[in-house]
């Protein structure tokens, strides 16, 4: 398995994939073991990473996760068989805006795909969230460009920033939604249902 982490960090590195930061990905699975998630659905599998140390945790937690990417999908589902982890982890190759989910109520949905999205995301698969479970985004400082800490110089990344500075407006002015924001790794935020019992 350590082996297998290592592999796919350094193919991430060579072909330029964005995974996880490892701060960040050892917040949510120290998350995941504290809080007794078992079903979590990702959006965003890219090569499989994330997916594979969350499903790692515990050995009756399942893994759904979306990726629209063909090449990444393929990578996903050679990296997931690598492992054993095909009966734990359900990769769906799709966008995940235009998937419909069976009626599947999850305890932790981790967004991590494009950033320009995550409203979007948020708003379509919270119905599919059980009453106490979590929502964690990841890159919500993108590279220390949200909240103007780094000079911008595209068009296409001032359009990302901004969409995401946007996200952090929504989430801290949901109604139904409680979050944290962490400084670890890119940035996380963990958004909790209100007045739930």
């Amino acid at each position: 398995m350590k082996e297998l982490i290592l592999e796919m960090e350094q193919y991430a590195e060579a072909k330029n994939i964005p995974i996880i930061e490892k701060e960040s990905i050892a917040f949510i699975m120290k998350f995941i073991k504290l809080n007794n998630i078992k079903n979590i659905l990702e959006i965003g599998s890219a090569i499989g990473y994330s997916a594979i140390l969350m499903a790692s945790v515990d050995s009756d937690i399942k893994v759904t996760t979306i990726e629209r990417d063909e090449v990444r999908y393929m990578e996903c589902v050679k990296n997931v068989k690598k492992c054993n982890f095909d009966k734990k982890i359900d990769i769906v190759y799709q966008d995940a805006l235009e998937l419909n989910l069976s009626d599947v109520e999850y305890d932790l949905i981790f967004i991590d795909a494009a950033k320009g999205q995550y409203k979007n995301f948020f708003e379509k698969y919270k119905y599919f969230l059980k009453p106490k479970g979590v929502i964690i985004s990841d890159n919500i400082n993108f590279h220390g460009y949200v909240g103007g800490k780094k000079e911008i110089t595209t068009k296409g990344l001032k359009g990302i920033v901004s969409k995401l500075e946007d996200y952090i407006d929504f989430l801290k002015n949901n109604e139904e939604f409680t979050t944290n924001f962490y400084n670890i790794g890119d940035g996380l935020s963990v958004s909790y249902r209100k007045n739930v019992k």
